[in-house]
């Protein structure tokens, strides 16, 4: 399904979580978002932190909200809750839209932190070089995040975000998604 930019208020699932390491689950929050800012959705999921779990959570996000209007899938990192690496190829095939994958900075990579951190690592790092490259993205805001796109081009990508992006690098759909799983975290997920 492509990425229908040209509509006047495209809905957006935007996928954020929060965590703390001392606790054995994170939440993952999706709110669906239309282009003119309207919150019309809401859903939470949990994944073990450091775990190999946030692929089933965000997939029972979209499935939980039952939404085929929503557009595109726009989530905010793909290394969650302490390494628990979310396969967006298999999102992107199960859910059947563009899904628009974004970080904030530049790094060199998790793969060092993964063997460090990880006795049996090999399937953490198959998921995370499965990810492949982010592509660098300026916004009218000025600001540079990093993607990856599935089902969209590096330009939809940016249309898109500058579509979603008020100020600064973080989309609205997401960053409303953080709070709403930092909001929760600890009350659903224990």
């Amino acid at each position: 399904m492509p990425l229908h930019l040209n509509k006047p208020a495209p809905r957006c699932l935007g996928i954020a979580e929060s965590f703390f390491r001392s606790r054995p689950s994170s939440v993952l929050a999706g709110v669906v978002m239309r282009g003119d800012l309207r919150i019309d959705g809401l859903a939470t999921a949990c994944a073990t932190v450091g775990g190999d779990d946030a692929t089933d959570a965000v997939l029972k996000i979209y499935k939980d909200l039952d939404r085929t209007d929503v557009n595109v899938l726009l989530l905010s990192g793909a290394a969650v809750s302490w390494f628990n690496i979310i396969d967006l190829q298999e999102v992107f095939d199960k859910v059947q839209k563009p899904l628009v994958c974004l970080t904030y900075e530049e790094s060199q990579g998790l793969e060092r932190y993964i063997l460090e951190y990880f006795p049996e690592p090999e399937e953490k790092l198959r998921r995370y070089r499965a990810l492949g490259e982010r592509e660098c993205v300026l916004l009218k805001t000025g600001y540079e995040v990093y993607v990856r796109a599935l089902g969209a081009t590096s330009e939809d990508a940016r249309v898109l975000l500058n579509k979603f992006t008020l100020e600064g690098r973080i989309p609205e759909p997401v960053r409303v998604a953080r709070l709403v799983a930092r909001a929760v975290l600890g009350e659903i997920c224990e």
